[in-house]
């Protein structure tokens, strides 16, 4: 079917025409005409490329009484994404070929987005030897994201091997900065509120101490690093004199790490336990800062469903996580947009360019991250950010319902997703 979108505002600039014409934009422009289309009023409307998303737990395969696919792509495209890539902490991990091409076809054959899988970096995560990088970027899948995401590389003469090896095929080794002895038992952000609450407290310097070895790792042997859910002020220093040196390095930081803090621990609610830990005040303001001059090149989820028994329970024995997928562009909107500190076409920059390029799913047969433009793929959202919503846990689309947003109002509805021209959302509903 082809579409007439009608009086958008791209990017958030001046209202404008979109049409789309066998999966691709065919014009842009005031008054197209749209014969033998179906016509969507978008006035008032902001529309973006479609979004992506670096850092997506799917659990599928091994935790489909959290998560699935199909769920969690379904999540997706409700909150605006064209691609999620998946994370390897499945069960099986996707260590090899064979299980990343299973998340690949379970993608193609039930998902609402397109699924890229991340392969791990280490045999079962376990941070001893290193996985099938090879196999896993020359398969079906053609994986260009590595991550033992969960858990930290830890050992470094592994992550520089590691390293070096993804060289060869323009892979990136996404870590999760996370000195393991330094965080034993970590409950929550290291500080006077842990020593108050009888939390076990999570040094800033665990994640910092990874980030500065892994940069210099990288810069010695020329290869692409991204961190994964930057959560300090001093990571955002880190990473600002790396690529000061003009070091190929990359940082994400999530939309809950934007938005909340610590002192939300202090309820012992287990919605709010959370790896890497919500931080101070002083952090969230650096995190936005760094996300608006782009020192932090990426805004993503994280998203992270677990079942009711994981986290409804004491703080101790909850699980680490949050969902992220449905309420990402509203987190952003408030934190970032609302305050001043980027407009739409930054916001697009960071949750669609960028990923995209950092995933190396920039191009061929299933690009993202393309511009709004004439013979460009048409991947795209609709956002109304006029509109506020009530959060509800249980109205959400994943099968689990930990977010940390329950009963928040928060800005920005998306009314409808395109993937190849083909509506997957249309007035907030799934098509």
């Amino acid at each position: 079917m082809n579409w007439l979108i009608r009086a958008a505002r791209l990017l958030g600039g001046e209202p404008a025409d979109l049409l789309i014409r066998d999966g691709r934009i065919a014009g842009i422009g005031v008054d197209l005409d749209g014969a033998g289309a179906e016509v969507l009023d978008a006035e008032g409307l902001v529309a973006l490329p479609g979004l992506v998303d670096l850092h997506t737990h799917l659990r599928e395969p091994g935790r489909e009484d959290a998560e699935t696919v199909e769920t969690g792509t379904r999540a997706a495209a409700l909150g605006g994404f064209t691609a999620v890539h998946a994370m390897a902490n499945t069960d099986p991990v996707a260590d090899t070929a064979g299980v990343v091409e299973q998340v690949w076809r379970l993608g193609r054959e039930a998902a609402h987005v397109d699924v890229r899988p991340v392969g791990a970096v280490t045999v079962g995560l376990a941070g001893e030897r290193l996985a099938e990088l090879g196999a896993m970027a020359e398969s079906a899948a053609r994986v260009r994201v590595f991550s033992d995401d969960g858990r930290c590389v830890s050992d470094a003469v592994l992550m520089r091997r590691a390293l070096e090896y993804v060289k060869a095929f323009d892979g990136v080794v996404a870590q999760h900065a996370q000195e393991p002895r330094l965080t034993e038992g970590a409950q929550m952000n290291e500080g006077e509120l842990s020593g108050r609450l009888g939390l076990r407290g999570w040094p800033a310097v665990a994640e910092e101490a990874i980030i500065a070895r892994d940069v210099l790792l990288a810069a010695h042997v020329g290869s692409r690093l991204h961190i994964c859910h930057v959560s300090t002020a001093g990571s955002v220093e880190i990473i600002r004199w790396a690529k000061s040196k003009g070091w190929d390095v990359t940082a994400e930081v999530t939309p809950h790490h934007l938005l909340l803090t610590d002192a939300v621990t202090a309820t012992y609610d287990p919605r709010y336990k959370v790896n890497p830990p919500l931080r101070t005040d002083a952090d969230v303001i650096a995190l936005r800062e760094a996300l608006a001059d782009g020192t932090i090149d990426v805004v993503a989820t994280d998203h992270a469903p677990h079942p009711v028994e994981d986290k409804e329970c004491e703080w101790d024995a909850a699980a680490f996580g949050m969902l992220g997928l449905e309420t990402a562009l509203s987190v952003v909107q408030a934190t970032m947009v609302d305050r001043g500190l980027m407009d739409w076409a930054a916001v697009a920059d960071r949750l669609c360019v960028a990923p995209a390029r950092i995933g190396r799913c920039d191009s061929g047969e299933y690009a993202h991250g393309r511009p709004l433009a004439v013979g460009e793929p048409a991947n795209l959202v609709l956002l109304d950010p006029a509109a506020e919503r009530i959060i509800e846990a249980r109205e959400l689309s994943s099968l689990s319902r930990n977010t940390p947003y329950d009963g928040m109002t928060l800005p920005g509805r998306v009314v409808a997703t395109f993937l190849r021209g083909r509506p997957t959302v249309l007035d907030g509903k799934l098509a």
